[in-house]
């Protein structure tokens, strides 16, 4: 599990490096309101996403139990089915974005100069969307074959496609166009790519309608229409707020929000990329019988997920803020940097449970509570975020967000726990106390560095990020994980070291 999830996890620092390049060149070669009227096409074609219905969760998941079965008939029906799937909520994609470009043209006011590029850009987004199901079913027949290096050194080399073609189109010519094109071209080369790759490694797995199957279909339809609702959730928590925003501030207000947001995203990916591997790796265990494992994989991983989360979140919290002023512009560290400070407090608390909790639920076949209290979670964000969007401006959309993902992540902890048997109190023992109390050397440091070095720009920034991670690992290491009965890192620690004097 530790060499798939590190892969994850270097998939995750690459994308966080393109977007750390890519941002502030997007927002300053197409301009703020141009970056925000690129922001709202995404936003809204988005939910085009919700159309999959759930089906590639699903598919992970019927793959991966295929997988250990070794039943390969059963894993093509199962190929087949989605692809079928895919093709069908594709075609629905097509025909809800027209609708959703009137709703576009129509509610909001886009500056006359971005008009034009933002009609054609967002027909390509919808195009790129509906195609995209069906690119889905490669890397679901990777990641239910654990093969997540390989896959992952693919999305690596597209990473830096993109990367590159948009710096040399975009100086070409600054155009939302642009921008769509290059997410259109990137999908087409990797499903292409993962095509190949599929075909040389699992000569017996073949993506063919051939193989579709009704029986199949309901079976995945069983499971998908809750990854249906958790998708929804996800979509209204993260991704309306730019929608809130628009409508009721103004496009050049968008950035501010979505640049501090962007950070929280890209931490949730690190988290994330746990999630990928645990969930495919419960319904693996849960088939051949060994659930006795679970509840040592569930602690394990949920307290190096709220390890991680407790180091990059304090950082961000106490000189995210800076950072951010650095990064895209001075103007951006006081609003957006509130942004951020509420985001990120709230994260303490929900990615743990995001990244471990919820896909143990989701790979043991027990969806049905989570999903509708994502569900739930999604709603009342949007409800708070358009409550209080007026008189608390952007801190409000924040906070809307924030509290009810807080919410959320105490529920799905209480049924996680409950399914495995095990007392909350024997989690939070476990998990929190010896991190909580470890955070405390590392806050002080960098509330130092913020209020006594008064740290300004690049070198002090990268200054502060170096001490403190080295205060984090050796706290970590000596204080932490010491005698740790599911990962001992001082244990290891002692263990290199004899054998390096042996």
């Amino acid at each position: 599990m530790f060499k798939n999830i590190g892969s994850n996890w270097i998939v995750t620092m690459c994308a966080i490096a393109v977007t750390y390049v890519l941002t502030p060149f997007i927002l300053h070669t197409l301009g703020q309101e141009g970056y925000g009227t690129w922001t709202l096409i995404t936003s809204i074609t988005g939910y085009l996403g919700l159309l999959v219905l759930g089906v590639p969760m699903a598919s992970v998941r019927y793959f991966a139990e295929h997988v250990a079965e070794g039943n390969q008939r059963k894993m093509n029906a199962a190929i087949g089915s989605c692809t079928g799937l895919f093709l069908m909520t594709g075609v629905a994609a097509l025909l809800v974005g027209v609708g959703l470009f009137v709703f576009f043209d129509s509610t909001y006011n886009i500056p006359a100069a971005f008009s034009y590029d933002a009609r054609v850009a967002f027909g390509l987004i919808v195009l790129f969307v509906a195609a995209g199901f069906v690119g889905m079913i490669p890397e679901s027949i990777m990641a239910a074959h654990q093969d997540f290096v390989l896959r992952n050194l693919i999305v690596i080399g597209f990473l830096v496609l993109r990367l590159a073609l948009t710096f040399v189109l975009l100086t070409v010519r600054a155009s939302m166009i642009f921008l769509a094109l290059i997410q259109v071209i990137c999908l087409a080369l990797d499903f292409s790519v993962c095509y190949l790759v599929i075909r040389r490694r699992y000569p017996g797995i073949r993506i063919s309608l051939a193989d579709f199957d009704w029986k199949m279909v309901r079976r995945v339809f069983s499971f998908s229409l809750y990854v249906l609702l958790l998708n929804m959730g996800g979509r209204l928590a993260f991704q309306t707020d730019a929608l809130v925003i628009g409508a009721f501030l103004d496009l050049g207000r968008i950035p501010f929000y979505t640049v501090a947001n962007s950070l929280v995203m890209y931490l949730m990916d690190f988290v994330i990329a746990i999630a990928a591997v645990v969930m495919p790796m419960a319904t693996k265990l849960k088939t051949q019988g060994r659930t006795f494992e679970l509840q040592e994989i569930f602690l394990r991983w949920s307290k190096i997920a709220f390890s991680m989360t407790m180091m990059a979140g304090l950082f961000l919290i106490v000189l995210g803020p800076k950072f951010l002023g650095w990064w895209i512009a001075p103007s951006f560290e006081g609003p957006a940097g509130e942004v951020l400070q509420i985001l990120m407090v709230s994260s303490l608390v929900f990615l743990p449970v995001r990244g471990v909790a919820l896909p143990i639920l989701m790979g043991l076949g027990k969806p049905v509570l989570p999903t509708i209290t994502f569900l739930a979670t999604g709603l009342l964000n949007l409800g708070l975020s358009l409550l209080l969007v007026r008189p608390l401006g952007l801190p409000g959309v924040a906070l809307g967000t924030a509290i009810p993902n807080v919410l959320f992540a105490l529920v799905v902890l209480m049924l996680a726990c409950r399914e495995l048997g095990m007392p909350v109190k024997t989690y939070l023992g476990y998990v929190g106390p010896r991190a909580i109390v470890g955070a405390l050397p590392v806050l002080a440091l960098l509330l130092w560095f913020k209020v006594g070095a008064e740290v300004e720009g690049l070198f002090g920034l990268v200054s502060a990020g170096l001490a403190m991670v080295s205060i984090f690992g050796v706290v970590w290491i000596f204080f932490v994980y010491r005698n740790d009965p599911y990962l001992d890192l001082w244990g290891r620690v002692s263990r290199l070291r004899a054998g390096g004097r042996a």
